[in-house]
C-alpha cells in the first residue's frame, strides 16, 4: 500500500472537485493542551474509521515527548489504509525527510518557524527530489513570502504557535489574515485551532482549500459525526 496510495496533495484536489471541504484529520496521540485523545493501541482503528468515513488524507505526528507519537505508528497506519499520510514532527535534516517516506508517508510537513531559510529551501528541495510532497508550515507574513520565494505549491497556516505547543489561544483569524497572501497556483492548508465545522466553513471562505482537525475531532462526543459534517455532502 505504501508506494501504490494517491499523491496528498491530488487527493485534496479531487476531494475538492466534488464542492465538498477537504478534511485532514490530524493522528497525535497527545495535545499538549488538552491531554491524552488516544492510546497507541487505538489508532489503526481509528485510522481504518476514518478511512471508511471518505476523508481524503490524514496526518501522523510522530513526535514522542509533547505529542506521544512514534514512527512505527506512522508506518502502522500507512500499512492499514490506503488514503494519503502526512508526516508532521520537528524536520531537522534530510535523512528525516527520507526516512518519512520509507515509512509510508506522502508528504512531509516543514515548519518554517522551526529551520532558518536556507534549511527550508534545502529540505524543501530535497522532499521533491526523492518524491515525498513538502507542506510548507507558515504563521506569519514573512514565513509566507518565504514560501511564495520558494514556489512552494503546497502551504499551511498554523492558527497557533507551534513553538508554544499549540497552547496558545489560536483561532481561524490567523488564516484569514494570510489567506490574501496565497498565491494563485498555492493550495493552502488551514491547520490548528479549528473546533467545529463552522470555523472550517469561515477558514474556507478566507481563502482555505483545505483544513486539519485532530484535537476537535478526538475530543467529539462522536468523532464519527463530526467527520459526518464534511463527508455527508
Amino acid at each position: 500500500m505504501k508506494n501504490s496510495r494517491q499523491g496528498f496533495k491530488e487527493s485534496l484536489i479531487s476531494y475538492k472537485s466534488k464542492k465538498n471541504i477537504p478534511l485532514i484529520v490530524d493522528f497525535k496521540c497527545i495535545s499538549p493542551g488538552e491531554g491524552l485523545l488516544f492510546t497507541r493501541e487505538d489508532a489503526i482503528d481509528n485510522a481504518k474509521l476514518v478511512e471508511s468515513l471518505g476523508v481524503p488524507a490524514i496526518s501522523v505526528v510522530t513526535e514522542p515527548e509533547d505529542f506521544g507519537g512514534s514512527l512505527e505508528m506512522l508506518e502502522e497506519l500507512a500499512d492499514s489504509i490506503e488514503i494519503p499520510i502526512l508526516r508532521k514532527d520537528f524536520i531537522k535534516s534530510r535523512e528525516d525527510i527520507k526516512i518519512s517516506r520509507e515509512c509510508g508517508a506522502s508528504s512531509v510537513l516543514l515548519i518554517a518557524s522551526c529551520m532558518n531559510a536556507d534549511e527550508l529551501t534545502e529540505y524543501f528541495h530535497y522532499a521533491n527530489e526523492i518524491g515525498i510532497e513538502p507542506l510548507v508550515e507558515t504563521h506569519d507574513e514573512s514565513e509566507m513570502a518565504l514560501a511564495t520565494e520558494l514556489g512552494a505549491t503546497l502551504v499551511g497556516i498554523n492558527n497557533r504557535n507551534i513553538l508554544e505547543l499549540e497552547k496558545d489561544g489560536g483561532t481561524v483569524s490567523t488564516t484569514t489574515g494570510l489567506a490574501g497572501l496565497k498565491k494563485e497556483d498555492m493550495f493552502l492548508i488551514s491547520e490548528s485551532g479549528i473546533l467545529s465545522y463552522e470555523d472550517a466553513v469561515s477558514a474556507v471562505n478566507s481563502g482555505a482549500d483545505a483544513v486539519l482537525i485532530g484535537t476537535a475531532v478526538w475530543r467529539a462526543p462522536s468523532p464519527a459525526n463530526f467527520i459526518r459534517q464534511f463527508t455527508d455532502m
